[in-house]
């Protein structure tokens, strides 16, 4: 299992997103409500994977998490918050990171032309999920 201090410490950064993420929510900042709530989905599915001793090096946490529930490494209460998570894992991945980033370069698009609030508003709903989520599955494995 990866050190309680790793874990507790991306935890603590995507609690930092997450307080982010609201905040740009609130000032209406669209982009960096998105961009902030993607660094609490990567953060939160990292902490969850460092349980199971999963290098924090990955950009796609989903993928590892997916691993673990198919070979059955994890409880089956596990499992379902597990599989809970993975949605959004999906969704808020590298491609959108480098769109909120970047923006659209094949149509040069801009960063802050590509979020809207509904957008906005999806992302910092997931990111919440994902924290309630992975501080639930942190409680039952420490």
């Amino acid at each position: 299992m990866g050190s309680q201090k790793d874990i507790a410490y991306r935890l603590q950064l995507a609690r930092g997103f997450l307080d982010e993420a609201e905040q740009e929510f609130e000032l209406k900042q669209w982009r960096a409500c998105v961009s902030a709530s993607i660094l609490v989905v990567e953060n939160t599915g990292l902490a969850v994977l460092m349980l199971f001793g999963v290098s924090s090096l990955t950009h796609k946490p989903g993928k590892h998490l997916k691993q673990l529930v198919s070979e059955g490494t994890v409880s089956e209460e596990v499992a379902a918050l597990v599989k809970e998570l993975l949605p959004e894992l999906e969704k808020h991945d590298s491609h959108e990171k480098m769109l909120a980033k970047y923006g659209d370069e094949s149509d040069y698009r801009l960063p802050w032309d590509l979020f809207s609030e509904n957008e906005a508003l999806i992302a910092v709903e997931a990111a919440r999920k994902c924290m309630r989520i992975s501080s639930e599955i942190v409680d039952l494995l420490q």
